[in-house]
């Protein structure tokens, strides 16, 4: 066992024991450390329950009782009324809601709740309109008044018994959390000491005190995440100095005449960030972010021909071979009349080809290189490599990226993505990156009008609109969630590519040449389904989410997406982005029947905009910064306690004040070396931070 109280395991800890401890072992809580860090997934604040005598008509209350009757029923309108009647002390409140049939399901006779909103006197008794709710446990009936920790349960363990465990963990150990804040520090950022906040953050004696104690513990997370991104883009600047790639009017112009177009402001923007990194003669390490369509790989593409017009070779790489070839048709329309060397590199080389293209890297001979993490395998040898350009970098691990960067060859790297990224996560997953921005969109780029189609009356009109376009010369993407049916599909539509197919070519598109296309394809019948419909052999093609990224066929500019309540807001949008992307204006129709609230805001807001920002902030709101990116799959943020959908603010000040540490050098000074070595002890690996000091 170790010496550090903090690490006793959470079974000798008092009140828990062998069984309880394999209960809290399911919420990832082993020590006494994690009980403290626990916190509180909500409060039950009953200092502000009124009894229902003092209530004030118009103002917002809450009150407390028992639901006694549960009542739905139609009104004019064509609209519903959903009523829950609750039984206060003897006195009644009701909290009504229009066209949300579905909340009654939520409730059940006898439940204890809160019922907060404005009141109004109706029909001789007091009434709230969708109300916000709050389910309490009998325990939480007989605390009375307070505020009252909620925490993450699982089944076994009761809320009781896990307030009663934090508090004596909270009495026995608290005092060993090390503070690591210098207290001149605390003064000047006006957080209160670790012990206190520990303790005010799970039993507060009011909510400006839960605020104040959750403020501090926040803000020592994000400080100590954002001071290892300061100190890794500091590690940057001190290592080995990078190739100083000039850019002259001479190879500006040079490049340019290699483009079909103008560059847009926000390239052209993007495109003077890049210049000037590349001849700083310190690694660029730059974020290029671009809405779907709004032209980055143009931009990739002038920053490869700037390193190779400098002596050196550049790579392009992508996450899957479908991107990357995409990526390769389009640096093979532009450099057609150029001299450069290149090749593409994936795992469908046979060993022939890839023994030669190994050679001709190695050698220098080729000078572009597109492709996938097959550019990244050990028997991958550069001759001079000087940039680096990684496509979707959130498909990629942070390693991966580092690979590039190993040894005593430092290129320049440029990280970019089509996937506009809320501003809190680009602090955190790519805070130790420059940021450059193109949001405006290249002249002439087709509108696409999204509808959500909920009835069956809307769906026969989509497929009738959608007929008449196939007949009109357009091609059509249908997107489905899946590739064959699941368990899921038990009591909805069968949505799978393979069932839809079938049921398209019989009935709404019969007539119509159908293809089929998704992930479970061989190479080669994936391959030549998508050169099928890009010939135009095929007018409308069944998918799934294969064409996200990658797929480019100018006269598709139909889409229709089955279940659409079931994919992401931000891959709703990648997916639209596939059509209008020539001549026509597009027409993208989400299939779904739905009454999920969540689900319901995320398709209205692919009614209500077009644009990838907007709709970035509006998923990051509805479902966090794990399934964003898809970080779910590939570690998620190494945050403590913060949540960045509610703590962006603190997140900007923590940023705000760790790099002003860092730059200034004051982070240096003995009286930070506690916060030093614990930055170091969290993040020292993930943000190869060796050699920092």
């Amino acid at each position: 066992m170790s010496d550090d109280p903090l690490q006793t395991p959470v079974q000798f800890l008092k009140g828990v024991g062998p069984a309880r401890a394999e209960l809290l072992e399911k919420l990832d809580v082993r020590t006494a450390e994690d009980v403290l860090f626990d916190l509180p997934r909500d409060y039950l604040d009953l200092t502000v329950v009124k009894p229902v005598a003092e209530l004030e008509e118009g103002q917002v209350q809450t009150v407390r009782g028992r639901v006694v009757d549960l009542d739905g029923k139609k009104i004019s309108g064509n609209r519903t009324l959903s009523a829950v009647l609750l039984d206060c002390d003897g006195d009644f409140v009701r909290g009504v809601w229009f066209n949300q049939h579905w909340v009654l399901k939520r409730f059940q006779p006898h439940d204890l709740v809160l019922f907060s909103a404005k009141v109004k006197r109706a029909s001789g008794r007091w009434e709230m309109s969708h109300p916000m709710i709050q389910w309490l446990d009998e325990e939480d009936a007989e605390a009375g008044g307070g505020v009252l920790p909620i925490y993450r349960l699982t089944e076994g363990l009761n809320m009781q018994a896990m307030r009663r465990i934090t508090r004596q963990t909270l009495e026995s150990h608290a005092e060993f959390v090390p503070e690591e804040l210098p207290e001149k520090f605390r003064q000047y950022t006006d957080l209160m000491p670790i012990t206190a906040a520990l303790h005010g953050v799970h039993f507060p004696q009011t909510i400006e005190q839960r605020d104040a104690a959750r403020r501090r513990l926040v803000f020592q997370d994000l400080l100590e995440f954002q001071l290892g991104l300061a100190l890794r883009r500091r590690l940057r600047t001190q290592q080995p100095i990078s190739a100083k790639m000039p850019t002259t009017s001479k190879i500006d112009a040079r490049i340019r005449r290699l483009f079909p177009f103008e560059f847009t402001a926000g390239q052209n923007s993007a495109v003077a960030d890049i210049v000037q990194d590349l001849d700083s003669g310190h690694a660029m390490h730059r974020l290029l972010q671009a809405d779907v369509g709004a032209g980055k790989t143009a931009v990739a593409i002038y920053a490869t021909l700037v390193a190779i017009a400098a002596g050196y070779q550049a790579v392009l790489m992508a996450p899957t071979e479908l991107l990357a070839t995409q990526h390769w048709g389009t640096v093979e329309a532009i450099l057609a009349h150029s001299r450069v060397n290149r090749l593409l590199l994936t795992g469908s080389l046979t060993a022939g080809e890839r023994r030669q293209a190994l050679a001709d890297i190695s050698s220098g001979a080729v000078q572009l290189i597109v492709g996938t993490q097959a550019v990244i395998q050990k028997d991958v040898n550069f001759a001079n490599l000087g940039l680096v350009v990684i496509d979707e970098q959130h498909k990629f691990g942070v390693m991966q990226r580092a690979h590039f960067s190993s040894g005593d060859r430092v290129p320049h790297v440029l990280v970019m993505t089509a996937t506009p990224i809320p501003r809190s996560l680009c602090l955190t997953q790519f805070g130790d990156l420059d940021l450059s921005v193109v949001s405006d969109m290249p002249p002439g780029r087709c509108k696409v009008t999204s509808s959500r189609v909920y009835t069956a009356a809307a769906r026969k009109k989509a497929w009738e609109f959608i007929r008449r376009k196939l007949q009109s010369g357009r091609q059509a993407y249908i997107v489905c969630p899946r590739v064959q049916a699941n368990e899921s599909d038990a009591e909805t539509e069968d949505a799978s590519a393979e069932a839809v197919f079938r049921k398209l070519s019989d009935g709404e598109l019969s007539g119509f040449r159908v293809g089929l296309v998704h992930g479970q394809m061989d190479r080669e019948r994936k391959a030549a389904a998508m050169e099928a419909f890009r010939s135009g052999e095929i007018q409308a093609i069944v998918s799934t989410t294969v064409v996200e990224v990658g797929v480019d066929v100018p006269n598709a500019t139909l889409m229709v997406i089955y279940q659409a309540e079931r994919f992401g807001l931000s891959q709703l949008h990648q997916l639209r982005g596939r059509i209008a992307r020539g001549r026509f204006d597009g027409y993208c129709f989400l299939f779904s029947e739905t009454d999920n609230p969540e689900a319901v805001s995320r398709l209205q807001a692919m009614e209500r905009t077009a644009n990838g920002f907007e709709i970035a902030e509006t998923d990051f709101e509805l479902r966090g910064p794990g399934d964003v990116l898809g970080t779910r799959q590939h570690g998620d943020l190494p945050l403590r306690v913060a949540d960045l959908t509610t703590d962006a603010a603190v997140l900007r000040e923590a940023r705000k004040v760790a790099f002003q540490l860092v730059d200034s050098g004051r982070f240096d000074d003995p009286d930070y070396a506690p916060l030093k070595i614990r930055v170091l002890e969290r993040f020292r690996e993930q943000m190869d931070l060796v050699g920092s000091g």
